[in-house]
């Protein structure tokens, strides 16, 4: 299994939950190899010119599978004619925090401030095209702020310099974010999903703010188009067991993440939707790769 980013992030801890039940459930072992590179743009390719047996497949997510599409001029590799989709795996809700020191601890508080000051408030984000920054214009768009984007070679050092002062705030992935926030280290505003999270209740949705808003992040396995039919329902019934793990349940809803499966035409629909609804913004954004 090939998760197009490095180690650490949300795609390889998915990965080696799955990989780990699915070695079990299919009584073979599961490699996880992470190949970074160009927005996953480099694993991506890779498997889209894999054998076709099955034995190849990868951790996609939001940015390979549609933001890519927008952000890419010459992508080498087609999200929905490159691969067959098995299943989605998992959603992220997006998190707002800013540095403590911010005298804001709100939405509105800080979308006030933002409008007394355009282009004053630094936003981190893992790179330009990265869910975080796209997810960050999209707010702004909601909101009608102007914000200062500052872009990282990945999610972990746009965290700790948040974390540290030099900018200050950032809208990611809730599984990069939570330990912080409980800790003291970040102050969280609000979470980008449809609803609040069950593990910390106390932090309001955007929408309750910016009605409709949602910008969450996710994850779904997908393997080179042409595997035969009956390995792809295979595998999707051999996920859709793994997810359903009380132990996978448990520990992604104490990271802010909720299992979410379904059949390889849905997986397959949504990512036809988001390609569309992301392309529309990147383009109106004039948001350009590195």
């Amino acid at each position: 299994m090939v998760v197009p980013f490095p180690a650490g992030g949300t795609p390889d801890i998915l990965a080696r939950l799955l990989g780990q039940k699915l070695a079990d459930f299919l009584g073979k072992p599961v490699v996880i190899e992470n190949r970074g590179g160009a927005g996953g743009s480099i694993a991506a390719e890779a498997v889209a010119r894999a054998p076709t047996d099955g034995y190849t497949l990868m951790m996609g997510h939001i940015g390979t599978l549609a933001v890519n599409v927008g952000i890419y001029p010459n992508l080498k590799y087609d999200p929905v004619r490159s691969f067959v989709p098995i299943t989605m795996v998992a959603r992220v809700n997006n998190l707002l925090v800013v540095n403590p020191a911010l005298p804001i601890r709100s939405v509105q508080e800080l979308i006030d401030y933002a409008r007394k000051n355009p282009g004053k408030l630094n936003y981190a984000s893992g790179g330009n095209g990265s869910a975080a920054h796209i997810a960050m214009v999209a707010f702004a768009d909601a909101a009608k702020i102007e914000l200062t984007h500052v872009p990282y070679r990945g999610t972990n050092p746009a965290v700790t310099d948040v974390i540290a002062g030099h900018v200050q705030l950032t809208l990611t992935g809730a599984t990069a974010l939570l330990e912080n926030v409980r800790s003291g280290k970040l102050r969280a505003l609000g979470i980008a999903g449809p609803k609040r999270l069950e593990s910390e209740p106390q932090i309001p949705t955007i929408a309750e703010t910016l009605p409709g808003f949602e910008a969450s992040q996710w994850y779904g396995v997908v393997a080179p188009a042409g595997v035969p039919e009956p390995i792809v329902q295979r595998l999707n019934t051999e996920i859709h067991r793994a997810m359903a793990s009380p132990d996978i349940v448990a520990a992604l809803a104490r990271d802010g993440a909720q299992v979410s499966v379904g059949s390889p035409d849905e997986f397959r629909d949504y990512i036809i939707k988001e390609i569309a609804r992301w392309g529309d913004l990147i383009k109106r954004a004039n948001i350009k790769a590195e």
